[in-house]
């Protein structure tokens, strides 16, 4: 799945060290179908030279405005005009301040300015020390260039090559990647708010064991990442797994079943979308013990009794603002036989109008699945896919139909 296949972007570097992640994130639009021109100021060959992106990038560099290699001598209007975007990573703070200000001293300055405003967006990923991202100029600069209609990414917190530690740092290459298929993905569900869950929940036998399951949470946090890209604002109730959080979205984490329950109460009176990916546990025992249980050499297993976890989705959807329809909820079943007949009587069941069915153990830790979405008027089939191609084919779907039942 190549997500920028048929982009064209520039990819413009200032001087500063992040110029090496720059050659990674080149590496990585390319990996991903974009064709890539690579336009360098004098300041950024001095930390990277232009055969390492040219390599990369399969294209001759250009950084001078006198390029004998254009007929007309004009690379500043043949390049832009030839880019879906333009995204300048690393950014300085120097070459913000003369974008402020409309300078055009040099190749990528003359190109940002002279790019169609309307067809030719500008991102930027701005690379400094701590205190020059913190000084007063540089965030009038910021907060003018947002307003001149330029995307200013974020910025990185850690150790910088300087020696201190703070805000300032260039995000990393796969981070910038995600920004600018993020940027390219169709705003279907702006300004709505989407709650999901993913992974398993941990029920506790003692402190040291307790009930779970296999749920990697993968499909979950493929779906949160697809609804940011849409447009939302998405919360993430996450159970115990290790994945990163997708950029933008709000994280949660909880462990047993009552906590997700907590969560996604609290949560739930603010969305639009709850999508039920988190493959929580029916049971839980009564109490837990409060030290390990031991073998005692009789051969005999320890009696726990259990108790039925409060089911969450049914909850949810059961809710007032669900009912009027001001709330969608979607459900998830990860069936081991008869998908079909299962996923629509457990959609019945918890009065939702979407259940996604899926076979657990064929897609549990794995980047692959399948998908049955079953709603009142019968079944169709997500042929199998990546999860990540699966959670877009979803999310347009699901805001397909709270647009047409707005």
């Amino acid at each position: 799945m190549n997500e920028l296949n048929g982009k064209h972007i520039v990819l413009g570097l200032t001087g500063g060290i992040a110029c090496y992640k720059a050659a990674d994130f080149c590496r990585a639009l390319v990996k991903e179908g974009a064709t890539v021109q690579v336009v360098m100021t004098a300041a950024a060959e001095q930390f990277i030279t232009p055969v390492t992106m040219q390599a990369l990038s399969n294209r001759p560099v250009y950084s001078s405005q006198w390029d004998t290699r254009e007929a007309n001598n004009m690379p500043h209007i043949n390049l832009s005009r030839e880019a879906d975007a333009i995204v300048v990573a690393p950014c300085s703070a120097d070459f913000m301040a003369q974008l402020v200000h409309g300078g055009a001293g040099d190749l990528l300055s003359l190109m940002c300015l002279a790019r169609p405003l309307d067809k030719v967006p500008l991102l930027l990923a701005p690379a400094m020390n701590r205190e020059m991202w913190a000084h007063p100029a540089t965030q009038r600069n910021v907060a003018q260039l947002k307003a001149d209609g330029t995307t200013v990414l974020g910025v990185g917190q850690g150790d910088q090559a300087c020696g201190e530690t703070g805000d300032g740092r260039m995000l990393e290459p796969q981070e910038l990647l995600a920004e600018v298929i993020a940027f390219f993905s169709p705003k279907l569900l702006a300004g709505k708010q989407v709650l999901v869950t993913a992974g398993p929940t941990f029920e506790a036998m003692d402190p040291v064991r307790g009930i779970t399951n296999l749920s990697s949470g993968k499909m979950g946090f493929a779906i949160a990442r697809a609804a940011q890209e849409a447009g939302a604002q998405v919360t993430l109730v996450a159970g115990p797994v290790s994945l990163p959080t997708p950029r933008g979205v709000t994280r949660v984490n909880v462990s047993s079943a009552q906590n997700m329950l907590d969560a996604v109460t609290g949560c739930a009176s603010g969305a639009h979308v709850f999508i039920a990916t988190a493959a929580v546990a029916d049971w839980r025992p009564v109490s837990a013990s409060a030290h390990k249980l031991k073998k005692d050499g009789s051969g005999q297993a320890p009696t726990l009794a259990f108790t039925e976890n409060t089911d969450i989705l049914a909850t949810v959807a059961q809710s007032p603002r669900a009912q009027s329809g001001a709330l969608f909820c979607v459900g998830f079943a990860a069936e081991s036989h008869d998908l079909l007949a299962n996923a629509t009587a457990k959609r019945i069941r918890k009065g939702v109008p979407l259940l996604v069915g899926n076979i657990g153990p064929a897609t549990f830790g794995l980047d692959d699945n399948a998908l049955l979405l079953v709603d009142a008027q019968g079944a169709r089939e997500l042929p199998h896919a990546s999860k990540r191609l699966l959670a877009i084919q979803l999310i347009a779907d699901i805001a397909h139909r709270i647009s047409t039942t707005a």
